[in-house]
């Protein structure tokens, strides 16, 4: 009778080591997962910053249609773009359209800092969004500036958004962020006396725009 009682203690005893460890794996394999996210959300979050740093530098940097890719005494819209995000290790297309294509969508109410954020229809004209509802992009007489999206004249041109930093998807919910860098004073967002020129090719076949 000893003996079948001892079988039957070891043999639950076993049971539950079993579970025991399954349970640990399982919850092992959980907080890797969750860590794995917030380590690839905190990666595209530093990057955004990055760029908007590097993007920030370049301030009153003078506007001018069509300047040529990677020219940094004057910007359109799209060479700024693409400059500052080259800078920070992001390759994305010369012309607004083509970078309204590249990385994912994001809808309007969960933009992040380092979205790429594009206007009119056709598509020709892109900012870079700051987090805090501001915008830093290049247009008209001011060249690099920082202006307000939710308000005026850019807040009725918006029309889509894109993601393009590395591991920006694994974000779960993305909570809109203050980037430090949007603490700098916003210049008022003027109409422009035209709307800017839809994109067109240069001699080079680069395609240029406002």
């Amino acid at each position: 009778m000893n003996k079948i009682h001892s079988k039957r203690r070891l043999r639950n005893l076993s049971i539950g080591v079993t579970l025991g460890v399954a349970l640990l794996s399982a919850g092992t394999g959980f907080l890797d997962n969750t860590n794995t996210v917030y380590a690839a959300t905190a990666a595209a979050s530093a990057t955004a910053d990055q760029v908007i740093s590097t993007g920030l530098k370049y301030q009153g940097v003078p506007y001018q249609f069509g300047a040529k890719s990677g020219r940094t005494d004057a910007f359109d819209c799209s060479s700024f773009t693409q400059f500052v995000f080259k800078e920070n290790g992001v390759s994305i297309p010369r012309s607004s359209r083509q970078q309204s294509t590249v990385g994912t969508f994001v809808p309007r109410d969960q933009l992040q800092p380092g979205d790429l954020v594009f206007f009119y229809s056709p598509i020709h004209h892109v900012a870079i969004y700051m987090g805090d509802g501001k915008l830093l992009h290049t247009f008209g007489k001011g060249g690099v500036t920082i202006t307000p999206l939710n308000t005026g004249w850019w807040n009725s041109q918006y029309t889509t958004a894109r993601r393009v930093l590395p591991d920006g998807q694994a974000a779960v919910n993305p909570v809109q962020d203050s980037s430090t860098a949007a603490a700098s004073p916003a210049a008022p967002a003027p109409a422009p006396s035209v709307n800017p020129p839809s994109d067109q090719g240069d001699n080079n076949g680069e395609q240029n725009e406002n």
